[in-house]
């Protein structure tokens, strides 16, 4: 067997006016051919799992082509179109007798709001009607029924933080060869329900989801069920398919699939409003945290969720650690030209500006004053399963600024979620020395950050990706949607 094996991945944040383009691709991971093979072999990502499966299951593995970049706005047609040619010119090329695609599930771009199923048009119209395509998932993707129409298999992650994409690229391969060795025959079906998730009533070790993904396991369970997914989606692209649902994989019965995924979208529609997670504003949040006997206090930063699409520099949190007198706490931001000024003044010397809040959507600028304590060129390894899978990280070139009172401000020059650990230990900062952390995210953090978190508190910030749906004016989504809509 050949099974070809590639990838394209983007979260889009459709309220985002900075664009995916062909420098934020090469930021993340754009390889071609034979190169993704070396990248991604050992990763705790899906394409791990899919080239793990050549080994396990007996296939030899045509590498496509493999994209990937941080979330931000909407990836530029151009960019679309020169992997999506990498893809299908590569398959077409191949014959292969099977294909293997890593998607996230919310690309979108200026012509395709549903880029995934665009993607999984052409490569069906590259390899014909007969060879089996299966396609993982982002547990965040905004999955549509055109997908199912043309993919054999889909299978999305059942975590978040997402620790188990090696494993569901695996199940994915599995399934895969089975479909080409003429084992089952797969049919795929998507139910969605008309609501909104936040991210935090996404977290999947968190009641009532946690509950939803084991009605999911124990449905896999079921006579003829192949592959079951609950997909909470992603809230911050404003198009038809945005939302939640649930994949249904049976063995060549649809009713079956159906039948299973109307049941378990009627579950998640019945505790809608307990997934809902209510959280302080600011100024309620700081005061907790310089008050809790449990430190480090991470305070978790909503609004400027840089695993969602946001700027990375918002300064509410900053500015009010300031304002309270925090002492020790860490903060990092995404700075590319403080980084370049404290590189001019150099290590031991005095750096006194503003920082931050560059689009004026996650706090204005605040000016600080510190000593440039070091200078780092960003770069670290993780070696165990973190949110997003990648072993090898890059926030690029970082300068760490000494506020005093043993507070310090963390400032890179790529926008870089805080996803590992080694954002702050490659620097020689000791997360468990800080009082306070503030981690740009939503949930995904917790896999690296939680373990040494004394306390954590989540915090309803503005940004793009604030908390609350009702902040931001849909115009593409279906409606009602719950809860804009009762």
């Amino acid at each position: 067997m050949r099974i070809a094996v590639g990838g394209f991945m983007h979260e889009s944040n459709t309220f985002s006016q900075f664009p995916a383009d062909l420098d934020r691709f090469r930021e993340g991971s754009l390889t071609y051919g034979a190169a993704l093979v070396p990248v991604w072999r050992e990763a705790h990502h899906e394409v791990g799992g899919f080239l793990e499966g050549a080994e396990k299951y007996g296939y030899d593995v045509v590498p496509l082509a493999m994209a990937w970049a941080t979330p931000s706005g909407p990836v530029t047609d151009a960019v679309f179109e020169h992997v999506c040619d990498a893809l299908v010119t590569g398959v077409r090329m191949a014959k292969p007798d099977g294909v293997l695609v890593a998607l996230h599930g919310a690309m979108v771009t200026p012509t395709y709001p549903d880029a995934d199923a665009e993607i999984l048009r052409r490569l069906r119209a590259a390899v014909g009607p007969d060879v089996p395509i299966a396609a993982s998932l982002d547990f965040h993707g905004n999955v549509s029924p055109q997908m199912a129409e043309t993919a054999n298999v889909l299978v999305g992650y059942q975590t978040y933080p997402h620790v188990d994409q090696r494993e569901r690229g695996l199940l994915a391969a599995h399934l895969l060869v089975r479909a080409v060795k003429g084992e089952i025959k797969p049919v795929v079906h998507v139910v969605k329900p008309p609501m909104i998730l936040n991210l935090l009533g996404q977290d999947t070790a968190r009641a009532p989801m946690s509950g939803l993904i084991e009605l999911a396991r124990q449905a896999e369970a079921w006579p003829g069920v192949l592959s079951v997914s609950l997909m909470a989606g992603f809230p911050y692209a404003d198009v038809p398919e945005m939302g939640p649902s649930v994949i249904v994989v049976a063995d060549g019965d649809r009713s079956k699939s159906k039948a299973v995924g109307t049941e378990l979208a009627d579950a998640m529609w019945n505790v809608r409003e307990r997934l809902y997670v209510p959280c302080p504003v600011p100024a309620e949040a700081v005061s907790r945290a310089t008050a809790s006997q449990r430190p480090p206090v991470l305070l978790v930063d909503l609004g400027d969720n840089i695993g969602g699409g946001s700027a990375g520099d918002g300064t509410v949190l900053l500015a009010e650690l300031l304002k309270q007198r925090a002492k020790g706490f860490v903060v990092v931001l995404y700075a590319p030209e403080a980084v370049r000024v404290a590189k001019a003044i150099g290590v031991g010397g005095v750096m006194d500006g503003p920082l931050g809040g560059t689009d004026g959507m996650h706090g204005p600028p605040v000016t600080v004053r510190g000593v440039v304590r070091s200078l780092h060129e960003g770069k670290w390894v993780e070696r165990e399963a973190r949110h997003g899978g990648r072993r090898q990280n890059d926030q690029g070139h970082t300068a760490v600024l000494d506020l005093g009172d043993d507070s310090l401000v963390v400032l890179n020059t790529l926008r870089t979620p805080p996803f590992s650990l080694g954002q702050l230990t490659s620097l020689g900062i000791d997360p468990r020395a800080a009082s306070a952390i503030v981690v740009k995210a939503a949930v995904a953090y917790k896999a690296a950050y939680a373990p040494v978190a004394g306390e954590v508190i989540e915090v309803d910030t503005p940004g793009l990706t604030a908390i609350n749906p009702a902040r931001f004016t849909y115009t593409r989504i279906r409606r009602p949607m719950y809860p804009l809509e009762g």
